[in-house]
This record gives C-alpha cells, structure tokens and sequence, in this order.
C-alpha cells in the first residue's frame, strides 16, 4: 500500500509539469524505477487509475524503466553490478561498497497534448 503515496507524488508532479506548458491531456508518463525499490509497476497503475480520475491525466498510461542495482568499492573505487548475493567488489574484494545507483524513483517525462501536435516533456530534476 505504500505505492498510493508514492503514486501521488507523481501525480503532483505530473499534473504541475503539465499546467506549465497549458496541456489539455497528458496521455503517456515515463518513470524509473530502481531495482533496490520496492514498488511494483502494476500498484502504482492501479492507484494511478484511481487518483487520477477527473484531472488532465486520467487514463494516462505509465511506462516504467528499471534501473539495476550499482555499487562502487569504497577502497578502490570499482564501479560494479553484483551478480550474485555477495556484495562483495570484483576488482579488490573488499566488501566496503556502497549503492550509487538502483534507489531511484522518478519522473523522467511525459507525453501531452496542447492542442496541437503531441509534445514529449522531458522533466528536469
């Protein structure tokens, strides 16, 4: 249940990106997903469906990316994505690492209509 908030926040997001450039409709979002995330794509289109209803951005579809899990080795600095369990860094062994990337959770963009040709909206973080 964690992804209502989560899912409202976007539509926050969404909504005030879309009344900046006038749009009519927001038709298609787009947002990473890192892999370290516990949200689940098909709970946060759920509650979008639900959430959404009456604004600009009902019926709007969500496309989501995921972002693997990346580590870097605070020792030597190595930059990997773990294949196994371990955590452990290939280059010195060391399993002093932390994430750098995988966390994420964000709009990258949206798709709408101003009345015009459609527009692809790339959001700035």
């Amino acid at each position: 249940m964690h992804e209502l908030a989560v899912t409202q926040s976007l539509l926050n997001l969404v909504l005030q990106h879309a009344e900046a450039e006038r749009a009519m409709r927001v038709s298609d979002i787009y947002v990473e997903i890192g892999q370290l995330s516990s949200y689940v794509d098909e709970s946060v289109q759920f509650y979008w469906d639900i959430i959404s209803k009456d604004t600009i951005a009902e019926g709007a579809k969500l496309h989501f990316k995921r972002v693997p899990l990346e580590l870097e080795c605070n020792d030597c600095s190595t930059r990997f994505k773990p294949q196994e369990v371990s955590y452990e860094c290939p280059g010195c062994h060391s399993s002093k690492v932390r994430v750098v990337a995988g966390e994420v959770f964000q709009l990258m963009g949206l798709d709408v209509e101003k009345g015009e040709p459609d527009r692809i909206l790339e959001v700035s973080q």
